[in-house]
């Protein structure tokens, strides 16, 4: 039986409204920065399918060490046991970031990494004697995962109203978008400044942390904001003793420009979520690293100070494995200075997108371009979204709109020809597409 009418039978596919979907295309095999369907027929990949695949697919280094650990120690209970691929990983990720951020916390996913960060920072507050200190703030537009509390700190987003009644309270400031040309960025910066200052004063003593994904807001349609911004945040949060806790989930390992996106500010993070392109998209697995002095209030004589929390899957060896490999790639493959080409391409097709008449907005950061479409119903429901990604995928290429927003978030691997072979086709698209 074929692929596809086994999945039409049992499967319920993410972020789908299943009724009037395009059938799902079912791929056999991947390799670089493209993948292949059962006829054969080849998809370029811009999206690094969904932002986890960075040095290309099937990398032969990371499929081999993989295959080599899964020989020597698959999976072990991380209660009461450790291994040598967990500790040299939390020693690699550790020396990579600033300040005291050495402690790893393991877990599976995006979403329980960022799960992890805000039950870490109440039960902070609370193993310091300071009980009050539950609320959290967050952004307006900002995506932090799928479980509870992730989706209460991203209620922002607008995708989780469903659910609104079972979220904890979240105070949520603006956030200063910007883009090429935008003369009201230090408008909007002070702004969100201001009103953070409003929030930490009607809520005071009782914030725990302020969440949010350092320079581009990923799923709520690759919004960005300026280094300094960042730099401002950090003042205004270390004045109120409220920690900050990045979600760096998509914006980690590149893609922003430099291995984290926060280095781009130069700010340092009490907690920071990694997930996605940690084992090079080969392997489900997420971090959440913390600082020593949040480490040290765990420590104690009773159970309770203690932080309860686990996952069956908890450091994985075999996740270890691929994201050692995946850091050794960046380091054997000169992977930055195929990152600044990346950027370098975008620049410079940015110039010629900016004199299509049906895009606004335009903003490039790091392999991350995007742009609006402009239409009349704006956001990530918006029609023209699946008539884009059907005209793409006809033409060979996953381009995913968020929405009315057009991106590209390549591999690593790809090349100078293959991105200008993506530019052409989004223009062509355009040019024959109406909202």
């Amino acid at each position: 039986m074929k692929t596809l009418t086994l999945d039409k039978q049992h499967i319920w596919h993410p972020f789908t409204q299943v009724k009037g979907a395009l059938d799902p295309i079912a791929i056999v095999r991947a390799k670089g920065a493209y993948l292949y369907d059962e006829e054969g027929k080849a998809y370029l990949d811009m999206i690094s399918s969904w932002w986890v695949t960075l040095h290309g697919h099937c990398h032969p280094k990371i499929a081999k060490a993989i295959a080599t650990q899964a020989e020597t120690l698959e999976q072990v209970i991380f209660a009461d046991f450790t291994h040598s691929p967990a500790a040299t990983l939390s020693k690699r990720l550790t020396d990579l970031l600033p300040g005291s951020l050495n402690r790893v916390f393991f877990s599976d996913n995006g979403s329980t990494a960022v799960e992890v960060a805000l039950k870490l920072a109440v039960q902070y507050w609370q193993n310091t004697g300071e009980h009050g200190r539950t609320k959290f703030i967050s952004f307006e537009g900002g995506y932090h995962g799928d479980t509870f509390g992730a989706m209460s700190v991203g209620k922002g987003s607008g995708f989780f109203k469903a659910w609104e009644e079972l979220q904890f309270g979240v105070e949520t400031i603006p956030y200063p978008e910007t883009w090429e040309g935008d003369d009201g960025v230090e408008e909007k910066e002070e702004a969100a400044l201001v009103t953070l200052r409003q929030v930490i004063k009607d809520n005071e003593g009782q914030v725990a942390a302020l969440i949010m994904e350092p320079l581009i807001q990923g799923a709520g349609g690759m919004r960005m904001c300026r280094p300094g911004f960042l730099k401002k945040l950090e003042k205004e949060l270390k004045t109120s003793g409220i920690l900050l806790i990045l979600d760096e989930i998509m914006t980690g390992f590149g893609r922003s420009g430099l291995m984290f996106a926060h280095q781009n500010s130069d700010i340092t993070p009490d907690l920071v979520c990694l997930s996605k392109g940690l084992t090079g998209g080969f392997m489900p697995m997420s971090v959440t690293i913390a600082s020593e002095e949040i480490f040290e209030a765990f420590l104690g004589d009773s159970f309770d100070r203690a932080f309860v929390h686990g996952h069956s899957y908890t450091a994985n060896p075999l996740g270890c494995a691929a994201a050692l490999a995946s850091l050794e790639v960046f380091e054997e493959e000169n992977t930055f200075e195929k990152i600044a080409r990346i950027e370098a391409s975008h620049r410079k097709a940015l110039i010629g997108f900016q004199s299509n008449e049906r895009l606004e907005n335009l903003r490039v950061q790091g392999t991350v371009l995007a742009m609006n479409v402009k239409v009349d119903d704006e956001g990530y429901t918006s029609s023209v979204a699946k008539k884009l990604k059907f005209q793409f995928l006809k033409k060979g290429f996953v381009i995913r709109p968020l929405g009315n927003v057009i991106y590209l978030l390549p591999p690593y691997c790809v090349t100078a020809e293959e991105l200008e072979s993506a530019y052409n086709v989004i223009s062509s698209v355009l040019a024959g597409q109406t909202p």
